[in-house]
This record gives structure tokens, sequence and C-alpha cells, in this order.
């Protein structure tokens, strides 16, 4: 049994993506070495938990097969688990989690909130781990098609609503599960700034809420100059500026990249409310 971890202030979660082609840092950390050297870098950093991905979900992505996503990731999570780290595994397949969960991940980030594969409610269940349902409408490939609401607030709140009574009737444990917007997917822009400015509605769920914002191309988009998006590591001021709004509005973690600089804003957020 594994629980969310509640470290008395917002929870840092580090990004560690094992694959070539994801929009941030695609291809820095393909090997087990470099990907775990970057691992123990960012639990130096402030890190509480790693999230670990072998499959890109940026939009326009294409898919690799589970055996892929397995090889990439399991060596990882194995040997940092090894070393006493805290560890998610990013994925929405259910054999993918199985393999992830038995090699030492203490939970699931599922970016599909449990719609991409119907088998992951059971391996969630069975294992007692936290899973992390994300709002989702598609895979990467075609999502942008899908990103059409009428109050996205609304639609979101309650799309994650139903995610998470489908788990519960399912049989995983209320205490593990926590909650995601989902920035970016099946979501413009537009969507994105309305989300992050009411993300109070579903803080109001009663389930931890992630937020993961970090280096987004809505940012870029906001900072563009002369129509030119700003490009990706051009965007840590906007994440922390974000990270902060987050965790005032009630956010249990934030999902980065730069763990330094974002565990510091949040240690300095954490000391202001503190005084209060």
């Amino acid at each position: 049994m594994s629980e969310l971890p509640r470290p008395g202030r917002p929870v840092i979660m580090g990004v560690l993506n094992v694959t070539p082609d994801s929009f941030s840092d695609g291809g820095r950390y393909a090997t087990t070495g470099d990907a775990v050297a970057h691992a123990m870098r960012m639990a130096a950093e402030g890190a509480d938990l790693i999230d670990v991905g072998g499959e890109s979900t940026r939009p326009g992505a294409g898919r690799v097969d589970a055996e892929t996503e397995i090889k990439r990731v399991v060596p990882v999570i194995a040997e940092l688990a090894a070393a006493g780290l805290s560890l998610t595994v990013d994925t929405t397949r259910a054999a993918v989690a199985e393999a992830a969960v038995a090699a030492g991940a203490l939970g699931v980030n599922d970016v599909s909130g449990g719609l991409a594969d119907p088998d992951m409610a059971r391996v969630v269940r069975d294992a007692g781990c936290p899973w992390i349902l994300m709002h989702w409408r598609g895979h990467s490939a075609d999502m942008q098609e899908l990103a059409h609401y009428d109050d996205v607030v609304t639609e979101v709140r309650d799309e994650l609503s139903r995610r998470v009574d489908e788990a519960l009737a399912a049989g995983v444990d209320a205490s593990r599960i926590a909650i995601d917007p989902g920035l970016g997917f099946a979501k413009t822009a537009a969507h994105n700034w309305a989300l992050s400015a009411r993300l109070d509605v579903l803080v109001e769920l009663g389930f931890p809420v992630l937020f993961g914002s970090s280096r987004k191309s809505y940012l870029g988009r906001l900072l563009a100059v002369d129509g030119h998006p700003r490009p990706v590591d051009g965007r840590e001021a906007a994440t922390l500026a974000t990270t902060v709004l987050a965790v005032a509005s009630g956010a249990w973690g934030v999902r980065v990249h730069n763990v330094a600089d974002n565990a510091d804003a949040v240690r300095v957020w954490s000391a202001t409310v503190a005084q209060r």
C-alpha cells in the first residue's frame, strides 16, 4: 500500500521524460544512466516525487507500443526506487503501470484518467497505489480536435468527477485518488487560462489537485514577440508564476521540469502563508 505524499506544503513533482520526442527535453535523458542522474539531481533540488514517462504526450505525438514503454521506464524506476526515491509512472497503459509498480513506483500518473485502458483501475486497485486522474478526451495525435467546450471549467469538473466515480466503483480507495485539469490536453490557451483562474472549482471536489503548466506552449504564446512564441527554455519565469498562483488556489502539487526554482517558489509561498 502506498499513499500520496503530504509534506505539509505543496508537493513538487519532477518531470523525467525517458523519451526521444517530448516537447521540452526529449532525448536528453533517453538512456538509463542519464535518466537516473537527472532524477537524482531533481531529488537533491527538492522534488518530492519523480514522474517517469516513456511515451511522449505532446500534441501530435505518435504512440509507442507497451513493450517499448516498459523497456524505457522499468530499468530507471528500479534503480531510482533502490536509491530510495519516491516515483510515479506517467502512463496510460495498465501493463506498463503494473510493471512499473512491481519495479518500485509508488503510484500511477494517468493522463487519460483511466479512459485509455479499462484494465488500469484493476491494476491500481490491486496494487493499492495512488492514481492521478487527469482530464483527457483523446490521444495526442488528435486531441486538439476535441478542444470544444461551452463552459470549460464546469465541463472539466464534471468529466473529472465521472472519472473519480468510476474509479471508486472499481474499488479504488478514495484516499489514493488525485486529479489534474490536464492543461493543454484537448485545451486551447484560453481554456488553460480559464482553468488556471478557477482551479478552486476542482479543489472543491475534495481530492488533491496536481497542476502541470511547466513550459507549455500557451505560456510561450503569451510571451510571444512579433508573433513568435517564446521558446521552451524561455518560459521558466512564467512557469514559476503559475506555480505560485496554483498553490495559492489550493493545488496539492505542481509538476515541473525546473525543480530547484519551483521548489524555492513553493518554500517562499509556504513561509508567507505560515505568518497569516
